[in-house]
């Protein structure tokens, strides 16, 4: 029968309970397994990420790993490289987890088997956004983002929110950190949210022909955001820095770069550069939906969220500072996906580092992109399948 839940993904909400997240990744040059709380069936592990005993904690993003159980060898490799050498203590992939192609439920939790994988054998916390291809596979395969959730959250190392009813997306997640210093102290936060797959149809009777067809963060997820951030400042006693995830950029990713709203001249890109520190490369249009959200002024308003980083536009890799919010993008993971042009197809496949530092009450944010090219890994424009990594005995009999 098809894997789907009742309620569809645009009509749920996970929110992670601010209290059971994440997982502690402590110490030493490798992670080491936290201790799982038992749960009841189908509830997240609960568990406690913690900054190692030396203030530091390290998070990776990769991006738009994007491809059928038939996965491009060469995706797992780059995983499995950035992950030894950057050996990180949380891990997300911002969206576009896979893409059409996966005929059968089998397929689909194939597909992604392949990508989470590399965090689950090394034993690394992970989460996943939703971006606009993960559902491409429902009409073949039957599996929905709900019912994605549920392979998701199989895992022993995935700390992804459950569902829950009343505001738009789906495992929008709260992942905090806690302080190595104060013990029960969140020091950091991890916003994780879904920003949705295409604009709809029409809305009171118009189309959309003409503007953007992606879909948008909406305004109950601003809502929840800002409720959830005085929940936390309320409980912490001050606020609590944080980065935010979702797959498709804000309309304001577009604006910093061109220094202005309806500028496009290579004078105007020099000038959003300068202003905003803009470094990386921007190869393709910034692809917001039509409407602009309101996220980016709450979190001006709010003042805890220090950044905001996307995927799902592949070869953009640059970040700025947005008036005192960075703002970026992480390149494309996924070698299956599409990337440059020609033979420089993937010469930008990589993932985005955060080094995080606890110093007193302050968190400072270091971030930087490891790169394919620098890893040994082949970058021929072609096409490398491989054949599905074995599934666990949970994921077997979902």
């Amino acid at each position: 029968m098809p894997d789907r839940l009742p309620l569809s993904r645009r009509t749920v909400l996970t929110a992670g309970a601010l209290g059971a997240l994440g997982t502690a990744l402590p110490l030493g040059a490798a992670p080491a397994a936290a201790v799982t709380v038992p749960a009841s069936p189908g509830a997240a592990h609960a568990r406690t990420l913690r900054f190692r005993a030396d203030g530091t904690f390290k998070v990776v993003q990769f991006n738009d790993t994007q491809d059928d159980e038939l996965t491009d060898r060469r995706t797992v490799e780059l995983m499995e490289k950035v992950l030894d050498q950057e050996k990180p203590d949380f891990v997300v992939i911002n969206g576009d987890v896979i893409t059409g192609g996966c005929e059968t439920r089998l397929a689909v939790k194939q597909a992604i088997n392949n990508v989470v994988m590399p965090m689950e054998s090394r034993r690394i916390p992970w989460a996943v956004t939703y971006g606009n291809h993960d559902e491409d596979s429902l009409p073949q395969s039957g599996v929905d983002e709900a019912g994605m959730l549920l392979i998701y959250r199989s895992y022993e190392y995935n700390v992804n929110a459950e569902n829950t009813r009343g505001v738009t997306g789906t495992s929008n997640t709260i992942v905090t950190i806690g302080s190595a210093a104060k013990k029960n102290r969140e020091a950091f936060a991890l916003w994780l949210m879904d920003s949705g797959r295409y604009a709809p149809d029409a809305i009171d009777g118009q189309d959309f022909a003409g503007y953007p067809a992606w879909d948008w963060l909406r305004m109950d997820q601003v809502a929840w955001y800002r409720d959830q951030s005085q929940r936390l400042e309320q409980r912490r006693g001050r606020k609590v820095p944080g980065l935010m995830f979702l797959h498709i950029a804000l309309w304001e990713h577009r604006f910093m770069w061109w220094g202005g709203v309806d500028t496009r001249t290579a004078a105007d890109a020099a000038r959003g550069r300068a202003r905003h520190g803009i470094v990386g490369e921007r190869n393709e249009d910034e692809c917001p939906g039509p409407f602009n959200s309101g996220m980016f002024n709450a979190i001006l308003e709010r003042g805890d969220v220090k950044g905001v980083f996307v995927g799902h536009d592949h070869v953009n890799d640059y970040m700025g500072d947005y008036y005192g919010v960075m703002l970026g993008y992480a390149p494309g993971t996924g070698f299956g996906a599409y990337g440059l042009a020609g033979a420089e197809r993937n010469r930008l496949r990589g993932g985005r580092v955060f080094e995080l530092t606890e110093a007193g009450e302050e968190v400072t944010i270091a971030t930087r992109v490891v790169y394919a090219r620098d890893l040994g890994i082949d970058l021929t424009a072609n096409d490398q399948p491989m054949e599905p990594l074995p599934l666990g005995p949970r994921q077997q009999r979902l």
